[in-house]
């Protein structure tokens, strides 16, 4: 089972920036695409970010595309969520995801690992 532990999320004013942590131990973490969705109260989880675990592109959803940066260190075995220009309706649980070896499309993923989620709320 592949463990997922994220950090850094807290409570911004509006336009302010946090930046997410997400460490695993997993040895095979190269191998691993890694993700961010969140999850608004009342609403369906959705992607947020996604970056292959071959070459590192990145993937964003529009709604944070320019304002959100998703980054690997295979050597920490961690991945970041930098985001800036936070607005209120980025207001939810962040949560990290890893699939092996993916390369479907991230927009219609369904990771096999999540983490436990970190709360991120963005006041006006």
């Amino acid at each position: 089972q592949v463990q997922l532990v994220e950090s850094g999320g807290g409570l911004v004013q509006a336009g302010g920036s946090l930046r997410l942590s997400c460490a695993t131990s997993e040895r095979t973490f190269g191998s691993f695409a890694m993700g961010w969705f969140r999850q608004a109260a009342g609403k369906e989880r959705e992607f947020v970010a996604g970056i292959a675990w071959s070459g590192g592109r990145t993937y964003y959803a529009d709604s944070v595309k320019g304002r959100f940066t998703i980054v690997r260190d295979n050597a920490k075995k961690t991945v970041y969520l930098q985001m800036n220009s936070l607005k209120p309706e980025d207001t939810a649980v962040y949560y990290c995801a890893a699939e092996p070896y993916y390369s479907g499309s991230y927009y219609y993923w369904h990771p096999s690992y999540w983490g436990q989620g970190t709360q991120v709320t963005v006041s006006s």
